[in-house]
């Protein structure tokens, strides 16, 4: 009797593992994408000390155990029908995700143009879509990691939170891991797969129909019991005023500022900081969000980059896609793309300070009451609907049409206000990318961490040429906006005045010491930095080691 059943347990077929599926939403990131036009998600890590290569090589392959899917590739269903699943990549080599590239002057020029370059490629989608490049010997003794990953992979608050593994929150270097993971690539039946691909992907059409018939339904519930307006949260509902003031403005046709063209590459990227503690003083001060200040220095820094051109901004305005972070309480854990959008549009001829603050948070209360990111979750998922081959067909095409739903994006996303270290360096400053698209050829994200703001402003050179003047003008419209709050900017500190002094002095008597005839005169070399229009040559030394991880 046992013997049968141990017999019957041997024979019994077991059963495959589940299959892991991209989503609708993560879909459609990867069908958009184009040449001139790659989707990644990115940022641009600087490190006090030298990180060695080898080190840095090692580290981030005893990590990898903890993060699968930078060890999967996509793999297309058989003949385009159904959604497309994460696999592991039999080819994997971690030499060719991890690379270290030499600066010839470690300048942030430099490391600037070496982020643009790598921004503006698209990634081999026959191997998992990430990579890092570190980059050693920039001035001041630092390191910087470039990271890149698709969009279809990850969005901008996952991605944060998969940095978890690689970056520690103390200062001890971390033991490697001792997880192992198989990497064998599942063989496969091309009519199962087919047909397992189909089940699924239909399952999820049905769930995905019935969830956005709820949503819709509930919408109109919402409208139904305010007379036709929309309810906040809390059961309030639109004044009829501010509705029939803001309505006509939300609802109006984007118009296309000088940078909104269709991208075609290449691109150039550019960043700022500003201090994260001045800015919720300011939120303190006015009431609003911290959200509320970054649209607002974006509107400005916007405005005074299209008035520079000679451009009018009267009677015009500029509205900025915000992706809104819809994973509630299940944290950033999760990878994939779980984010609706708010269409917040803003005049962009209101130049007070403080009178344009409350003029973006007017509207962008006025949005989070009418459910406006439920509304545009709702038309994205019915977007989604369409067949996954269809969307590689059209996709591409799509981007290049003369459509501009928006002028721009402009995403916020909250980072550790702790500092990260890798292998026992710190972090010093963490700059966003977020990819630009269709004719949005300009587009900005922010990322809060360790008590600062870092933007990252992303731009088709074609369209954007001088992209860095928006640092300055992040400067002074934060600059106006701290003076409307009442803050005063950072004095200078004793021993910098007193060695600036020195200095005047010494620059005084060399010049009154120096002879007639100029017969004691020496020359000196002086550092210029390049020029915005100068092309930063750099020599890139990728150099690789012989450990490589074992695809078992």
């Amino acid at each position: 009797m046992t013997r049968e059943r141990k017999a019957k347990a041997v024979t019994q077929p077991t059963q495959p593992p589940p299959v892991d599926r991209l989503s609708w939403g993560d879909t459609i990131f990867l069908n958009l994408e184009r040449e001139g036009m790659p989707l990644n998600v990115a940022s641009v890590c600087i490190f006090d000390g030298e990180l060695g290569f080898k080190e840095f090589f090692r580290f981030i392959k005893s990590k990898l155990p903890l993060v699968p899917r930078y060890l999967k590739r996509v793999v297309q269903p058989p003949f385009g029908l159904g959604l497309p699943s994460w696999e592991f990549d039999p080819k994997f080599d971690l030499r060719r995700h991890v690379r270290e590239v030499t600066l010839k002057h470690g300048s942030e020029a430099e490391l600037k143009a070496l982020a643009s370059k790598l921004f503006s490629k698209l990634m081999d989608r026959q191997h998992p879509l990430w990579d890092m490049t570190l980059v050693p010997g920039l001035k001041g003794g630092r390191t910087a990691v470039v990271l890149r990953m698709h969009h279809c992979l990850t969005d901008g608050v996952a991605g944060v939170g998969m940095m978890n593994a690689f970056f520690n929150p103390e200062a001890q270097v971390p033991p490697a891991s001792s997880l192992n993971m198989s990497t064998a690539a599942r063989p496969g039946d091309a009519l199962a797969s087919l047909t397992t691909g189909l089940v699924e992907t239909y399952s999820e059409f049905v769930k995905r129909i019935l969830s956005g018939l709820n949503d819709a339904l509930t919408m109109v519930q919402r409208a139904t019991a305010n007379g036709g307006g929309s309810a906040s949260s809390d059961g309030n509902s639109i004044p009829a005023e501010e509705f029939s003031r803001l309505l006509p403005e939300i609802t109006a046709l984007t118009e296309r500022l000088r940078f909104n063209v269709v991208c075609h590459g290449p691109q150039k990227f550019a960043w700022t900081e500003i201090s994260l503690g001045e800015v919720k003083t300011i939120k303190a001060k006015f009431g609003t969000s911290v959200n509320d200040i970054i649209l607002t220095l974006v509107t400005s820094a916007f405005r005074r980059y299209l008035e520079a051109h000679g451009d009018p901004v009267e009677g015009r305005l500029l509205r900025m896609m915000v992706p809104v972070n819809t994973r509630g309480n299940n944290g950033v854990d999760g990878l994939g793309n779980d984010i609706s959008l708010i269409p917040v549009t803003v005049p962009l001829d209101i130049r007070e300070p403080r009178e344009l603050l409350e003029a973006v948070h007017r509207r962008s209360e006025f949005l989070k009451r009418a459910h406006a990111a439920e509304l545009v979750g709702l038309t994205g998922g019915l977007v989604g609907l369409f067949p996954n081959g269809l969307q590689a067909l059209a996709g591409p095409i799509l981007s290049q049409l003369p459509i501009t739903p928006f002028n721009l994006v402009c995403t916020n996303v909250p980072g550790p206000q702790f500092p990260l270290y890798l292998l026992g360096h710190k972090m010093l400053r963490w700059y966003p990318y977020v990819p630009i698209g269709g004719e949005m050829a300009v587009n900005c994200a922010i990322l809060s961490y360790d008590g600062m703001m870092y933007f990252g402003f992303s731009g088709n050179v074609h369209a954007a040429p001088d992209l860095r003047r928006l640092e300055d003008f992040v400067q002074d419209s934060f600059g106006e906006l701290r003076k409307a709050a009442g803050i005063k900017p950072p004095g200078k500190p004793a021993a910098r005045r007193k060695k600036n002094q020195s200095k005047k002095r010494t620059q005084a008597k060399t010049k009154l010491a120096q002879p007639v005839n100029g017969s004691a005169s020496k020359s000196v070399d002086i550092a210029v930095p390049p020029s915005e229009t100068e092309t930063v040559a750099h020599s890139a030394v990728e150099k690789e080691v012989s450990p490589q991880l074992i695809v078992q």
